[in-house]
Order: structure tokens, then C-alpha cells, then sequence
């Protein structure tokens, strides 16, 4: 199996402070084009039906640059396939979406949704975007996944990094299974610098997408600083597993 694992940067909260002044600075295609440049692997972005952050001209203007791969998280709505269809990013990630909810608290029901989740995916496989669900660690989840023809799973991480007991358990379990199902394994939401290391590890993980903690340690040390820290510690676990 492949060694190598990629960081994807997560520039949400880049917007939301540019959007809490009502102008136009930060400018999240500016920060793009500079985590591409600290060594980011993807850029990734939520395009939220409220547009609470990410609005339409920085998706086009990101889309439309692409010097490094673009993921573009979005709702399972027609909106957003319409809009994904036309930007045409490297990937779209679908997450659940609730409008009263701070950030993304769960995973897809894709097993529940297979109806219709499964002629969305089919749409944007035909335009040559790479589907990724995002999902928590459970079996029939992943095989759920596999059946609608999604070629990636993100397995929710977060109630990992909330210290919720026997999750890496499940996140180890549920990555093995991604690999007896032909789907490729991504990870995220909520990683640090002090609980990265054991999904990093997982040798079927072949991308984490973090954005929050990224951008929060670069208040203090500068975005560059932090993206390479971030990949020390990812590389560091592949190549030294517990």
C-alpha cells in the first residue's frame, strides 16, 4: 500500500472572518493560493446552502485557479450538484447540513439516503469529479458507500477528537474495511497537533482534511509555520507507526 498520506487545508474560517466585517479581507482565494504554497496538498472548501462563509465568487475563483487539487464540500441538494457540475473541482465531499448547526456534528446516513444520494453521485461521476461521503466509522456506512459507487469515504473524526472511548477502535476497524471495499480513505474534523498522530498512522488513510486548528495555530505562528508542523507530525506517524 502507498506510504504517503496528504494533507488537505480546510480555508472555511478565512471567510468567516473576512464575512464578520463585511468586507473583503481576508480574501480566501489570496489564502489559497498561500497554503498551496506552504505545502498544502488540497485546498479544501464548503460552498453551505446559507453561504455563512464560503460564498459563490470564491468557489469560482478558487475552482477556476486549481493549482492544487480543490475539494468542494456541499449538501446533497441539486443546487449544489448543478454548481459542482459547472466548477468541475478535482472532488466534492457531500456532508450533512443543518442550518442551526455550528459545524459539520455528524455523518452521512448514506445507507438511509441511498435513494437519493445515489443518482447525485451518479451525476457528478459522470462529469469526472471524484465523490467522496463523508461518514462516521460504521460497516454499513462504508458499504452503503461502496454500493452508490462513491469512490472515497471521509470518516468523521470528531468524536475521536472529543475522547469519545473505543473511537480509534472504530476509525481502525472502519479504514480496514475501506480497503476490502475498493474505496479509497480519508479522515477528518477536529484534528490537532496533539491527536493527529494515531489516524495519520492508519496505513489505509491516504488524506486528512483539517482546517479549524490549522488556521487557529496560525494566528500564532503564521499559516506556513503551521501546515508544515502539521505535516511533520502526519509524515513522522507514517513512517514510525506505533
Amino acid at each position: 500500500m502507498n506510504n504517503l498520506i496528504r494533507l488537505g487545508v480546510n480555508i472555511d474560517h478565512v471567510a468567516t472572518i473576512r464575512n464578520a466585517r463585511g468586507g473583503v479581507h481576508p480574501d480566501p482565494f489570496t489564502v489559497a493560493q498561500a497554503v498551496a504554497a506552504a505545502g498544502a496538498d488540497g485546498i479544501t472548501i464548503h460552498l453551505r446552502e446559507d453561504r455563512r462563509h464560503i460564498r459563490d465568487a470564491d468557489a469560482e475563483a478558487i475552482c477556476a485557479w486549481a493549482a492544487a487539487p480543490i475539494n468542494l464540500e456541499m449538501a446533497a441538494t441539486e443546487e449544489m450538484v448543478e454548481i459542482a457540475c459547472r466548477l468541475k473541482p478535482h472532488g466534492v465531499c457531500i456532508v450533512p447540513e443543518r442550518r442551526a448547526e455550528i459545524t459539520t456534528e455528524g455523518g452521512l446516513d448514506v445507507a438511509g439516503q441511498h435513494n437519493t444520494l445515489a443518482p447525485l453521485v451518479a451525476r457528478l461521476n459522470d462529469s469526472g469529479i471524484v465523490v467522496s461521503l463523508f461518514i462516521d466509522p460504521e460497516e454499513a456506512q462504508l458499504r452503503a458507500a461502496s454500493l452508490i459507487r462513491a469512490g472515497v469515504v471521509e470518516l468523521h473524526t470528531g468524536a475521536y477528537a472529543n475522547g469519545k472511548p473505543g473511537e480509534l477502535e472504530r476509525l481502525t476497524a472502519a479504514a480496514a474495511l475501506t480497503a476490502e471495499l475498493g474505496l479509497e480513505c480519508h479522515a477528518g474534523h477536529g484534528l490537532t497537533y496533539g491527536n493527529v498522530t494515531p489516524i495519520a498512522a492508519l496505513p489505509e488513510v491516504r488524506e486528512l482534511n483539517i482546517g479549524h486548528y490549522l488556521i487557529g495555530e496560525a494566528l500564532l505562528v503564521g499559516l506556513p509555520a503551521s501546515i508544515r508542523e502539521m505535516k511533520r507530525l502526519m509524515d513522522a506517524a507514517r513512517q514510525h507507526p506505533a
